[in-house]
């Protein structure tokens, strides 16, 4: 087998552009997470019902956006450089923003709502397209899943729906320990550990009425799904 060895100034030399990466790369992300955390409290305050605060948690949002695409749409980090819809994707971003608020001036909270949510199908394709899989990803990856059981009638199904229920509390569980195995930069946070316990719990429930083949106790499990999952989404997620 043939060996390369490198003298110490020419991999100086190889290894300096992927220095030159990582604080751009990290920079980006770090703001992104900080404007993502504008963007939850947004898509909580719209789902809330009250239009004073939805309003100023948008024009928070609307901020924190506007002074990443200030800083990187003209020159993005080395993560999105190849990536041909990334300017695209801080358009859409910030065009969803004003639709939302113009939605929640006129008083339409729910449809402010649902217009944000393509905030974190748009934030989630950038990730998905070039690789990167951060808590934030891990999150939705759940919530899709979650969403999933949630809008599927197992009551109709009767006693059939115990397969199915044990199937989903599988994924589910598996999601959660993608979640509790690479934890939010903000772990250290005294609140995260519970929030996080309160997930695990709620999973749990399900998988334990269905594999005591507990039909009862597994419909209110899935009723007990979204809460400890919005908790967590609202202050890490």
């Amino acid at each position: 087998m043939k060996r390369i060895f490198l003298v110490p100034a020419l991999a100086a030399g190889l290894l300096a552009p992927l220095a030159a990466f990582a604080g751009p790369f990290a920079d980006f992300e770090t703001q992104l997470r900080g404007a993502y955390a504008s963007y939850r409290a947004a898509l909580f305050q719209t789902n809330a019902g009250k239009p004073e605060p939805a309003a100023q948690a948008l024009s928070g949002f609307a901020q924190k956006w506007d002074g990443l695409t200030a800083d990187w749409a003209a020159s993005p980090p080395p993560q999105y450089a190849d990536d041909p819809a990334y300017a695209g994707t801080l358009a859409a971003v910030a065009a969803t923003i004003d639709t939302a608020a113009g939605q929640t001036a006129a008083g339409d909270l729910p449809a402010a709502h649902a217009t944000l949510e393509a905030v974190r199908e748009a934030l989630g394709g950038l990730h998905l397209r070039n690789g990167i899989v951060g808590f934030s990803d891990r999150m939705n990856a759940y919530h899709a899943r979650m969403e999933h059981v949630l809008m599927t009638d197992y009551a109709a199904m009767g006693e059939a729906a115990l397969g199915p229920l044990r199937e989903e509390a599988a994924v589910l569980t598996y999601l959660v320990d993608e979640i509790e195995a690479h934890p939010a930069p903000e772990a250290g946070d005294p609140a995260y550990a519970p929030l996080v316990a309160g997930l695990r719990q709620s999973v749990q429930a399900l998988q334990d009425a269905a594999r005591a083949n507990d039909l009862k106790a597994a419909l209110a499990s899935v009723g007990g799904l979204k809460k400890p999952y919005a908790q967590l989404f609202v202050k890490f997620g």
